[in-house]
């Protein structure tokens, strides 16, 4: 059976990890169809962000640590290959997500960026929200 390649957005772990929902973040990442994929940059904005004092007060670093765990032990870790110089992102820090995409030749990014769910595509790679995913695969 083929897996689901997928990458899930920095502003994703983000969000679940304030809203409490990091269980389903686990199921997604031990889903026998699912592969979700993380790079270095990935895991780097995450600790940055979630570093950030408006989110520090939503969330406790015992819980950034469990999702530290639980990327890095879930996850699938690789290097990005293929560097996307330019697209219709108003954010060249989101440049790394479809450079990630393209090297892991992905179904489908994960976020609730705006940005990134207006291109709905990138070349191969599906764009778009948790819950939209959820429905289309029925974890």
């Amino acid at each position: 059976m083929e897996k689901y390649r997928i990458i899930v957005d920095t502003n994703l772990w983000i969000s679940l990890l304030i809203g409490k929902r990091l269980s389903e973040l686990r199921s997604l990442c031990n889903s026998e169809v699912i592969d979700v994929y993380i790079c270095d940059e990935l895991i780097e904005e995450f600790i940055r962000i979630a570093s950030l004092e408006k989110i520090r007060k939503y969330v406790t670093e015992e819980r950034v640590t469990q999702t530290l765990d639980l990327m890095k032990t879930s996850c699938i870790s690789t290097s990005i290959e293929k560097n996307v110089a330019s697209s219709d992102l108003r954010d060249a820090n989101d440049l790394y997500i479809l450079s990630l995409a393209e090297t892991m030749n992905a179904d489908f990014i994960l976020t609730g960026d705006k940005d990134l769910l207006t291109l709905q595509s990138h070349q191969q790679t599906g764009i778009l929200t948790y819950s939209t995913f959820v429905a289309i695969i029925s974890v």
